[in-house]
């Protein structure tokens, strides 16, 4: 994708036969991946989206009260640098082929894009709709820029 080179489609051999966009920043992902509009008009879009984020399932709650008050949710290493990269959809359904291989992640956060990006850590990726066509990583270090822009109130996308 033009403009950041650390914004990676996917193209993976099991991805889903469904790669009709079934929202606005789907569809922006399949126009950015066909060099229609800039990897920035993406990351605007993004900026203004809410996303899909899977959780872990809280175990039997002690007496009805909740043992944990954060929400565990679905991060996966990079293969190349062991990375943690969270797991982020565009809708629940998009995530639901997906997350069939990781028990215990049946629920999940629907919020804005921004919300993720200002309660997540520093250092992680970002997958957004993994093994799919509509699809995308985002590096450690763009991740990392997004929420110091955030921060500043300085977001330019």
């Amino acid at each position: 994708m033009p403009g950041y080179p650390s914004m990676t489609t996917h193209f993976l051999g099991h991805a889903m036969t469904d790669n009709e966009p079934r929202n606005e920043l789907e569809a922006q992902i399949l126009e950015a991946q066909e060099g229609h509009i800039t990897s920035d008009d993406l990351l605007k879009t993004l900026m203004e989206s809410q996303v899909f984020m899977p959780v872990q399932d809280e175990k039997a709650p002690v007496l009805n009260i909740q043992r944990s008050s954060r929400a565990q949710p679905l991060v996966l290493s990079s293969e190349e640098e062991g990375t943690p990269i969270l797991v982020l959809f565009s809708s629940p359904e998009r995530a639901k082929p997906f997350i069939k291989d990781y028990p215990g992640f049946t629920g999940g956060i629907l919020e804005s894009f921004k919300w993720v990006l200002q309660n997540m850590g520093s250092g992680y990726g970002i997958a957004l709709n993994p093994n799919t066509e509509v699809g995308f990583d985002m590096e450690p270090e763009t991740v990392q820029e997004l929420i110091e822009q955030l921060a500043t109130g300085e977001v330019r996308h």
